[in-house]
């Protein structure tokens, strides 16, 4: 018998306050025991609630046993004393352990195999109260340096507790009876909405028509090229949900700051020039039109964080403090290209972007079928439309500057996770003055469905009001038939309190064809 070497110094550290932390090795043999004299063990013990991993036992050798029957099962190899013992000697852990005997001696302790999936779980609840030591011991340490900011610390501990609890827990099957129940009830409430709008709507009436609102899971990529109105689009989108339908809408910018966000909030709905927003150089009736027009941002539920660098962790803990807190029922993000997926917040060099934006479009699906909630992703597109060759004729010109699926940027995950792509495509940018049957293309917006994994897709036409960097549909041209300070300020009937405070609107359907301009 080989002898064995001496335990790693952690195998029996103590915790802060000198007490042995939760483990029983007892549990842990029977397990590797049980997995190596029972053919279908392994996949009993996967098939619990709390899934049991290597870093699950306690005992380092026993941990080094469990990776090789892993490594076993993943390449469909039978299970047994001489099969461990064999994988083991090739990944050179027999000998740390003491060799083939310790393995015999762990079947032989195995009383009945019966009660194993009881057993595994014994052991996983073990490691995750050994996990939660360490995570307040690790939380009690930075609270105690003044050094640390506590808001970050509580951000950072909302987020880890979060992570632990969703890395071990394994979601179970479930019956088609309640998720039937489910999509009835859903078809009802569209019934209610005369088949219109399901989702979120985005206030422009051609392209709900085709999404029917942005739907809840989905994760919707909205690209372009510099220029073209990515912002503008989703500050309109946001202006529409959280003003026409009160609907909470939080917008994540990484670009911009927040004072730049709503600067740009205020041109748009107050029609006043950019530059003399930013000076405040106003006359007395710009003064008079701020003031009127701005009552329709007041109480508007739009959240706004501008933590540049963001991290898709980070992310993960606001949007659900959000969604929590706020009732947000649809997440913005400018833009996807910004973000990183290390949990520092620090771009790593030695992951390749592309790998490292595969992970964060995959992370934003994730985030959205996790809150039940529609994630609009902005996205820089690549330099091909720019460097495609010259067209010979308008026609060929006009297709030729047309945005595709690969001219996204730096992944093809990005496609792949998304749910629905959209581009924005302004052929007067590229002096492209008549589309291909001969329409002015002068203030109009193309914005191109390519992708709609539950849905059709379609070219949907805007007017893009260059002054004031808006969206909006083209019956609403021009903007404002009536003074605007006539206007309701909210479809829901929700008005704000001034001096002449006492109309309150009816409410309306969630989804009409005349589309008011606010």
């Amino acid at each position: 018998m080989a002898k064995k070497t001496e335990k790693p110094v952690n195998q029996e550290k103590a915790d802060i306050q000198g007490r042995v932390q939760p483990q029983d090795r007892g549990f842990e043999e029977a397990i590797l025991g049980a997995l190596m004299l029972e053919k279908d063990a392994f996949a009993t013990i996967n098939e619990n609630e709390i899934p049991l991993t290597a870093a699950c036992f306690y005992d380092d050798y026993h941990r080094m046993v469990f990776e090789a029957i892993e490594k076993l099962a993943a390449r469909q190899r039978p299970i047994d004393i001489l099969t461990v013992a064999d994988q083991m000697r090739k990944d050179g852990t027999l000998e740390k352990v003491g060799g083939a005997s310790f393995i015999s001696e762990l079947s032989q302790k195995v009383v009945s195999s019966a009660h194993l999936e009881y057993h595994a779980r014994i052991v996983a609840q073990k490691f995750l109260a050994r996990e939660l030591i360490s995570y307040s011991a690790n939380i009690e340490k930075k609270a105690f340096d003044e050094t640390n900011d506590v808001d970050e610390l509580m951000q950072e501990a909302e987020r880890d507790l979060f992570e632990l609890s969703q890395r071990n827990i394994k979601r179970d099957f479930t019956h088609i009876n309640p998720v039937i129940v489910e999509a009835v009830e859903k078809m009802k409430e569209a019934a209610k909405n005369g088949g219109k709008i399901t989702g979120v709507p985005s206030g422009f009436s051609d392209l709900d028509d085709v999404t029917l609102g942005w739907q809840d899971t989905d994760l919707i990529i909205i690209a372009a090229r510099p220029s073209m109105g990515k912002t503008a689009l989703v500050l309109s989108m946001a202006k529409n949900m959280a003003v026409d339908y009160d609907c909470p809408v939080g917008i994540f910018s990484l670009e911009m700051s927040k004072l730049q966000l709503v600067n740009r909030l205020i041109v748009n709905v107050s029609e006043i020039n950019a530059s003399s927003i930013k000076t405040g150089r106003l006359s007395e009736e710009e003064w008079i039109k701020l003031d009127k027009r701005l009552k329709i941002l007041n109480d508007a539920p739009i959240y706004i964080d501008d933590t540049p660098g963001l991290s898709v962790f980070d992310l993960r803990t606001k949007a659900r403090r959000l969604v929590r807190e706020h009732k947000v029922r649809c997440i913005i993000i400018d833009y996807l290209q910004l973000m990183n997926a290390n949990r520092d917040g620090k771009f790593d060099n030695k992951i390749p972007r592309e790998r490292e934006v595969a992970i964060i479009s995959s992370s934003l699906k994730g985030l959205a079928k996790e809150l039940n909630i529609p994630i609009i992703a902005l996205s820089q597109m690549n330099r091909s439309v720019e460097n495609r060759p010259a067209a010979k004729t308008n026609a060929d010109a006009f297709d030729t500057k047309r945005p595709q699926l690969s001219d996204l940027r730096e992944s093809g995950a990005i496609e792949q996770d998304a749910d629905i792509v959209c581009f924005i495509h302004r052929p007067e940018y590229y002096r492209l003055n008549m589309d291909n049957e001969g329409n002015s293309t002068e203030g109009i917006a193309q914005i191109i469905i390519a992708k709609h994994r539950n849905g059709a897709v379609k070219d949907i036409n805007l007017q893009f009001v260059k002054e004031f960097a808006r969206f909006q549909n083209l019956e609403q041209s021009p903007p404002y038939e009536v003074p605007y300070e006539d206007i309701p300020s909210k479809k829901n009937g929700r008005n704000h309190s001034d001096e002449n405070a006492g109309y309150q609107a009816p409410p309306l359907p969630a989804y009409t064809d005349s589309e008011p301009p606010f």
